[in-house]
């Protein structure tokens, strides 16, 4: 089953591309940090990233949507990855906890995404919104670590370079590679 992982630092525009894919047919599963980050600050915590257990959420929701994507032989596009949290966790300057190194692990051995990754980069601004509070200057450093992590990891990046939305997603669909015969 094919799915590729569409990362990049927070304001990069995937969650503009992601609706588009999935207005074109493809399956789409969600970011799990927003949704993360909504649930507990309805619950009255502002600053949910600041908490160690963030990460192992993040970690478990990104585990169970992936698990529950069991679309045969469709392509999907999954709104980043366990490996985008373990860049979050260096990130923070967290160590990875046991739980997230073993979700780190299962993805790897598993193989369960594509290893060539389309990683969206920056728009040269960050919206803030109520759960990205990152400046721009912050996302450059978050992007950073980001690349850097799925390389180590052995991922291959596939850049997408800002421009309009048809141009991004025919750079994408034509790197499938399902597209190369």
């Amino acid at each position: 089953m094919p799915r590729h992982i569409l990362t990049g630092t927070p304001g990069s525009g995937k969650t503009t591309i992601l609706r588009q894919l999935e207005l074109e047919g493809f399956y789409v599963v969600e970011e799990a940090a927003t949704d993360v980050i909504a649930l507990e600050q309805a619950k009255g915590i502002a600053e949910p990233w600041l908490q160690p257990v963030f990460l192992n959420q993040i970690a478990a929701l990104q585990c169970q949507r992936q698990l529950q994507s069991s679309r045969p032989d469709e392509i999907q596009f999954h709104d980043r990855s366990v490996i985008c949290t373990a860049a979050l966790a260096e990130y923070l300057g967290y160590d990875l906890s046991p739980f997230l190194s073993g979700e780190v692990a299962r993805v790897l051995r598993e193989n369960i995404f594509d290893r060539r990754v389309f990683f969206l980069r920056n728009l040269g601004f960050v919206q803030p919104t109520e759960a990205r509070r990152i400046s721009f200057e912050e996302s450059l450093r978050f992007e950073q670590i980001h690349q850097e992590t799925y390389r180590r990891y052995g991922f291959e990046l596939i850049f997408i370079e800002p421009g309009d939305i048809a141009s991004r997603i025919q750079a994408i669909l034509g790197a499938l590679p399902s597209s190369r015969s």
